[in-house]
């Protein structure tokens, strides 16, 4: 018997939209250890609560690794440390995220530029047969 706080693998899959190769592999790397009956996998209040941590990481744009990394730290050195390093890894990754803003709103100017010129050809172009 699982008990009523288990999910099993296809709920765990449904309740955060992920595909079974995903769960998997968050498996083969360690970042969910259920619990094994047989073939089947049995997730707990522990693994319900680091996918979420781990979803939200991805959301943020954390590695794979930095997450796995975050998460060992829980264990191994306790919530103080681990709090410490999420707010290095967050001011890291805020910088990024600002990077990244910075190149996107580049790249948004430079194809409205773009847009506006081609679309001032081809008024051009309409008021013009002559230019078709």
């Amino acid at each position: 018997m699982t008990g009523n706080e288990y999910i099993g693998f296809k709920e765990m899959c449904a309740r955060f939209d992920v595909t079974p190769r995903t769960l998997r592999y968050y498996e083969y790397i360690e970042l969910l250890s259920p619990r094994k009956e047989g073939r089947s996998r049995f997730y707990g209040p522990r693994e319900i609560a680091r996918m979420k941590l781990i979803l939200r990481g991805r959301r943020f744009g954390f590695s794979l690794e930095d997450i796995r990394q975050w998460l060992l730290i829980y264990g191994e050195k306790g919530t103080r440390e681990q709090y410490r390093v999420w707010i290095e890894l967050a001011d890291r990754q805020l910088d990024v995220l600002a990077q990244q803003r910075q190149e996107l709103e580049a790249a948004i100017a430079d194809l409205r530029d773009l847009r506006d010129e081609t679309e001032a050809l081809l008024s051009r172009m309409e008021a013009d047969p002559r230019d078709a």
